[in-house]
């Protein structure tokens, strides 16, 4: 009788667990993906680095000047802008949409950057 119950008991635990590593985990890594990051760019030496930037949606990105001039980012759309930034100023924008946002600073026009947001 025991053994008959264990083998009821485990033809049902079974596969009840194998469903909840295989249905609701996913679903869980997938919901920790949407979460909001963090994500850095530095200007140094003239230039944007990374220069390209990839996150996912309502991520914020931190600008930091590395450099000994001053700079100041803007949107090629206008969407965000920062003051001037001295050295070791930040300047953080949230990304709230996918999309692909170009940027440069106004003061170096030859300065630029993009973010890829998904």
């Amino acid at each position: 009788m025991k053994r008959k119950t264990f083998l009821v008991v485990s033809l049902i635990a079974l596969p009840l667990a194998l469903a909840y590593v295989l249905i609701l985990r996913p679903t869980q890594a997938k919901s920790e993906d949407k979460k909001a990051s963090s994500a850095e760019v530095t200007m140094d030496n003239f230039s944007f680095g990374p220069d390209t930037l990839t996150v996912p949606v309502n991520s914020t990105v931190t600008w930091v000047n590395k450099d000994d001039v001053p700079h100041l980012i803007a949107s090629n759309d206008g969407l965000f802008k920062s003051k001037a930034l001295d050295t070791d100023d930040k300047f953080t924008y949230t990304f709230s949409k996918a999309g692909t946002y170009p940027y440069y600073c106004s003061i170096h026009p030859k300065m630029v950057g993009k973010i890829v947001v998904h």
